[in-house]
């Protein structure tokens, strides 16, 4: 006869001598459960993240020798709508322009991007047409093409159509991505079915139509991350604008550039103040979009 061995258990809890609580994931899978380190691992890296977002607006509400103390400030002054009234009184910066042409801008092309990209990813994705597969690597490899490289032959484009100087210079050029392009062909590829298509086919449907009605609702979690990406990539972007644009119609950073226009000192409250009304709309747009982007990453994460 063999013994067996008994193992006591608590109402509802893990068996004794169990290292560690694991519950069961959607799928089939395990998930452990976080351990105290774990918290405490990201307690410190919320604050090593926010720390510097919170130092920029306390600089920004006190004098700009608030930026050189030792150890650093970390409650906000008085100074908060001096230092607001002298950003907007700038007329060097002209940051009301730099916001207002930002702001246009980066909608202009995220919502382009969006269209254009979904459209593009759902023909190579579903349409069967010759050269599909070239024009796929094609998109593939303007990914590996940096602007930096393309800024003088844009340059004299912009200046052939009479652009130089003007927000379109800023827009037209990124009003498709290779990025999103693939991103959409790939997103269609997993999640519209061809016999959804042939469907639709049969009951009348048009290419343009099937697109709208069919493949575009599918797309709407991809389109918003994609949108939201493109967004923050337009609003930050700094050396395109700084070279195609002038000083009296700028974009938001290159205006915070041009309020640091002395050689001899720098006005560090006057610098954080207009970063901080930069950041703003992108802390809005993560506040309001942004489970859809860390429910994007974290599918594509457990598809893995």
């Amino acid at each position: 006869m063999t013994a067996t061995s008994l193992t006591t258990t608590r109402p509802g809890g893990p068996a004794a001598g169990s290292p560690r609580r694991t519950r069961k994931r959607k799928g089939g899978g395990t998930m452990r459960e976080a351990t105290p380190l774990t918290y405490i691992a990201l307690i410190i890296t919320v604050l090593l993240s926010v720390f510097p977002l919170w130092w920029m607006f306390v600089v920004a509400t006190r004098d700009t020798s608030a930026a050189s103390q030792r150890p650093p400030t970390l409650l906000p002054g008085g100074n908060f709508i001096l230092n607001m009234e002298r950003l907007f009184a700038n007329t060097t910066a002209n940051f009301t322009t730099g916001l207002t042409n930002s702001l246009i801008a980066s909608t202009t092309v995220a919502v382009a991007v969006v269209f254009f990209c979904s459209l593009a990813g759902f023909a190579l994705a579903k349409l069967r047409f010759k050269g599909r597969g070239a024009f796929t690597v094609a998109v593939v490899v303007t990914m590996a093409v940096p602007v930096q490289v393309g800024i003088i032959p844009l340059l004299m484009l912009m200046d052939w159509l009479g652009w130089r100087g003007e927000l379109q210079s800023v827009i037209v050029p990124f009003l498709v991505s290779g990025f999103g392009v693939f991103m959409m062909r790939q997103y269609v590829e997993q999640t519209v079915p061809d016999e959804l298509l042939e469907a639709a086919r049969i009951d009348g449907c048009s290419t343009f139509r099937m697109y709208w009605n069919v493949v575009l609702p599918a797309l709407r979690p991809a389109m918003i991350v994609l949108g939201l990406l493109t967004f923050m990539t337009t609003w930050n972007e700094f050396v395109w604008p700084l070279a195609a644009l002038n000083a009296d119609n700028p974009t938001v950073q290159v205006s915070i550039n041009q309020l640091n226009v002395s050689a001899y000192s720098r006005d560090f409250s006057l610098m954080f103040m207009g970063s901080t009304f930069a950041t703003l709309p992108l802390l809005i747009l993560f506040i309001v979009f942004g489970r859809q982007l860390v429910g994007r990453i974290m599918e594509g994460a457990i598809k893995a």
